[in-house]
């Protein structure tokens, strides 16, 4: 009998306690120091439309009516959220139109405690996570490949995230055969590190440093097809 008044006892007292006390989100590391839309030539500051948006949602899906402007019209855009780490550093989150704002990687985010200066005023900045270098890019079969450094540096100035197949490079290096794109970067410490994409997928190019700048494929690379483990 003891026991089981101590059950219903217990019971009515976690539902009497907040909510919060029970489960805490948790949160992220950055706090938000600025957010501009729009392109490097043509961009606003958003960041109170933003703050307006987060304590409601979130996740936010990105485009032109999230914040009721379109900066440049006819180009895509992006949305640039520059944060301060834990460590006091400046970092830029990149976000192209159509994809989704997880504000859980944001300190304070539904609460609005951001956006409160202390940004440098750039919209160039650094990516967060995007910590190597290109080298070069090779794309074919271990018999048959050839350097398309030049072509994946033309298609990074206008997309971040690329389909991968023979329309890509306009070349098919060995006929018939899956075919995979290898790019050779240097890693943050110094060593060469490959990444390889299959025939279908998609390249993600918030990973390497200086992607639409084009601030990489300069030599360096090893010459050997053969590389470190794949992405």
């Amino acid at each position: 009998m003891f026991k089981v008044r101590l059950a219903i006892f217990l019971t009515l007292a976690l539902s009497l306690l907040p909510a919060t006390l029970i489960a805490q989100p948790r949160e992220g590391e950055f706090v938000i120091l600025s957010a501009q839309y729009g392109t490097e030539h043509h961009h606003v500051d958003v960041t109170e439309r933003l703050r307006d948006a987060a304590r409601h949602e979130r996740m936010i899906r990105l485009d032109n009516r999230t914040f009721g402007v379109d900066p440049e019209k006819g180009v895509p855009k992006v949305l640039r959220i520059y944060a301060r780490g834990p460590a006091g550093h400046e970092h830029m989150f990149e976000y192209a139109e159509g994809t989704v704002i997880d504000g859980s990687r944001f300190r304070g985010w539904d609460r609005g405690e951001w956006g409160n200066g202390g940004w440098s005023g750039r919209w160039e900045g650094e990516i967060q996570g995007a910590d190597f270098e290109i080298l070069s890019a090779q794309y074919g079969t271990e018999r048959r490949h050839v350097d398309v450094t030049m072509r994946l540096r033309e298609a990074a100035h206008h997309e971040r995230m690329i389909t991968l197949d023979n329309r890509t490079f306009g070349v098919d290096p060995d006929k018939g055969v899956p075919k995979v794109l290898r790019i050779y970067a240097r890693g943050p410490e110094g060593g060469e590190r490959m990444f390889e994409y299959r025939e279908g997928s998609v390249i993600d190019g918030s990973q390497f440093r200086g992607w639409d700048r084009g601030e990489w494929g300069n030599g360096g690379w090893s010459g050997r097809w053969e590389g470190g483990e794949p992405r």
